[in-house]
């Protein structure tokens, strides 16, 4: 009774003399060589040509703000919980009189970490939080490291520029859905990258 069906029947059978010069076998891996030599390449030249991530990729975080540049973040601490490489650290303070144009409630982080190192990208974080303040970009990779002291990415590195603000076409799973039966219907055929509402 045969286990598997790709077993092959071995015979120990002796080399002609054209088999043992190995010229047929080197002719045919010669052929698959020229064969590959003269398709197109698929390499790219990586820092001048950069490859589209989809959207699904997540890659460097950012600090949302909203349309006036305030804060999202109100420092609830729900992705440093659901983080399970425990990345994530802060300090919430207390908004003070006249700091309404740089935080949206009374409560922010004054203190927003994450340890680079630690993070295993995995957008726990981006699906935990309640006022979506914090997103990994689908567009940007993570810089390299060169020493120790630029792995743990403060609000410095986080909030986001307003100057270069980070857009998608949609910011919620139910509006991609959406988006994706329109264009299935061929209702829409192309949606404008914006930024979070």
């Amino acid at each position: 009774m045969q286990l598997t069906n790709r077993s092959k029947q071995v015979s120990n059978k002796t080399m002609t003399f054209a088999e043992s010069l190995y010229l047929p076998a080197v002719a045919k891996g010669l052929a698959i060589t020229l064969k590959h030599f003269f398709k197109k390449k698929v390499t790219i030249q990586y820092p001048e040509v950069k490859r589209y991530l989809g959207p699904v990729f997540r890659g460097r975080h950012v600090l949302k703000r909203d349309e006036q540049g305030r804060e999202r973040c109100t420092a609830c601490g729900l992705c440093a919980v659901a983080c399970p490489a425990e990345a994530i650290s802060m300090v919430a303070e207390e908004r003070k009189k006249g700091e309404e144009h740089l935080y949206r409630e009374e409560k922010y982080a004054a203190v927003y970490e994450i340890n680079m190192l630690r993070c295993i990208f995995c957008g726990l974080c981006e699906e935990a939080c309640p006022k979506q303040a914090i997103y990994l970009r689908h567009d940007e990779f993570v810089p390299v490291f060169r020493s120790r002291e630029q792995v743990i990415w403060g609000k410095d590195m986080l909030v986001e520029d307003m100057n270069n603000r980070y857009l998608r076409e949609a910011w919620t799973k139910e509006e991609a859905r959406k988006q994706d039966l329109l264009k299935a219907e061929g209702k829409i055929t192309a949606v404008q990258p914006r930024a979070i509402p």
